[in-house]
């Protein structure tokens, strides 16, 4: 198509979706580790940082135990695998994902269990890990695999905390909009694996971990609630989570009183930094919502999209973030648009739930997006992408939603009034109504989420009266 025409609907939305895919690809977790492990004989080699090709970690360990949790577990293992001589993988390599991203693996137990909230595969999965941990000597390497998704796969509850009150405490904070920030904090203080347990477990092995971010800033500590570094934040941070969300008195009676004791000292806490638990210990980031959206940012210009980054950090009320990305949009409008403009974004929105529909993230901010742009008037061909890396948005098969000025017309047409669904959150139903929904099926990776906005020039956009 050239981009002189006025693009139909369909090509635009093909745009969005390639430059959607350019994103996820360049998370593609098995090449992220291709990239930073290397071999020689006995001796493994790590890049720290994939920028700077000089600082790298060597050691000739006489034995790796190969420990791999979160959505891109199974095809992070198989590079390691691959890369790593077998006569030095210890017996037990272990990989643990969601059920929708198993594949099986040679020499490697693959367990599946539940995501975002924790179930019992997740924490015989968590038993299984931190004994195969517990076995490592001197001498020898644990190399853990994280991804995104991690925090909510090995589930190992603290003190005398059930999994299902662990998992009404997380729920309790996943429905009052709590970041995932927060959320992690609370995760930290009633596991004993997350906030730098497993490393403690490892000891007196050495450890290194692979870690694909889905969190904003990349913050260590915060990826699958940190299970390999040091946490900064108390029992006293995790009790004001669930006060600042006025959820406090519900919180189970034991997740209370385990964090009361923790806070009191009566339960040691989750080990800081410069705590001697991580002076064999090292990491290497290799894949972030970063580095996704700069390929997304290259995607759209090799389409002849003008590119702007509208925000690499973008978080809050989804339907909120949508509003300001119609009112951003406008604006450009209004200055005189001469080519079409491509405006991308990353970041993890939230949303506060009020209604008992269906959808994620990702899906009502592309219906808030599809109604403030007909009430703001947001004028011309547009079509605007949200969706996450991973395949699944919140908790459905979609990976988020696509729409164009044509969508709230076909729900209507279905029936639908796209304002009650949001107002019950219930964007599912009304993108699928209107044939919106974002499917790609599980990606094996998860590095957040990005957002596509295409706006093309109306022969009045180009010259504004």
């Amino acid at each position: 198509m050239s981009h002189s025409e006025i693009p139909t609907a369909l090509s635009s939305r093909e745009d969005a979706l390639r430059i959607f895919k350019a994103g996820v690809a360049a998370a593609d977790p098995y090449q992220a580790v291709k990239s930073c492990l290397f071999t020689e004989g006995q001796q493994l080699e790590f890049l720290l940082d994939l920028n700077d090709l000089t600082q790298k970690r060597t050691g000739h360990w006489s034995k790796v135990h190969l420990i791999a949790f979160g959505k891109a577990a199974c095809a992070m293992a198989k590079a390691a695998q691959e890369i790593i001589p077998a006569h030095l993988l210890a017996v037990g390599s272990l990989a643990v994902t969601n059920y929708e991203n198993v594949t099986t693996l040679d020499a490697i137990e693959v367990i599946g269990a539940a995501h975002p909230l924790p179930d019992e595969a997740g924490l015989n999965a968590a038993l299984k890990c931190a004994a195969l941990i517990s076995l490592a000597q001197a001498n020898e390497l644990v190399l853990v695999l994280v991804s995104g998704g991690g925090s909510a796969l090995i589930p190992y509850p603290a003190g005398a905390i059930s999994l299902a009150e662990k998992i009404a405490a997380t729920d309790l904070l996943l429905a009052s909009g709590a970041t995932i920030n927060q959320i992690n904090c609370v995760r930290k203080h009633l596991s004993l694996l997350k906030g730098g347990g497993l490393a403690r477990l490892a000891i007196p092995a050495d450890l290194h971990a692979l870690i694909l971010s889905d969190v904003l800033g990349d913050d260590l500590s915060t990826i699958a609630s940190g299970p390999t570094v040091a946490d900064p934040s108390t029992y006293n941070d995790a009790i004001a989570v669930f006060k600042s969300k006025n959820n406090w008195d519900k919180v189970p009676a034991k997740v209370r009183q385990h964090l009361e004791q923790g806070r009191l000292g009566k339960v040691p806490e989750t080990p800081k930094p410069g705590d001697p638990v991580f002076k064999n210990t090292g990491h290497t980031l290799v894949g972030s919502n970063a580095i996704s959206v700069k390929a997304t940012l290259k995607a759209a210009q090799d389409l002849g999209y003008q590119i702007r980054l509208y925000d690499a950090h973008l978080c809050g009320e989804a339907r909120q973030a949508a509003e300001k990305c119609v009112s951003y949009a406008q604006n450009l409008i209004a200055n005189g648009i001469e080519k079409p403009v491509a405006l991308l974004a990353g970041g993890e929105t939230t949303v506060t739930l009020k209604g008992n529909g269906r959808g994620g993230r990702n899906q009502e901010m592309v219906l808030a997006f599809a109604l403030a742009a007909e009430q703001h008037g947001l004028t011309g061909p547009w079509t605007f992408l949200s969706g996450g890396t991973d395949g699944r948005d919140g908790p459905t098969d979609a990976a988020g939603g696509i729409a164009d000025q044509d969508t709230l017309k076909r729900m209507r047409h279905a029936g639908i009034d796209p304002l009650a669904m949001l107002d019950n959150n219930d964007s599912y139903t009304a993108l699928k109504s209107s044939q919106d929904l974002l499917d790609t099926g599980a990606t094996g990776t998860n590095v957040a989420d990005l957002q596509v906005l295409l706006i093309h020039p109306t022969l009045t956009q180009i010259h504004p009266s």
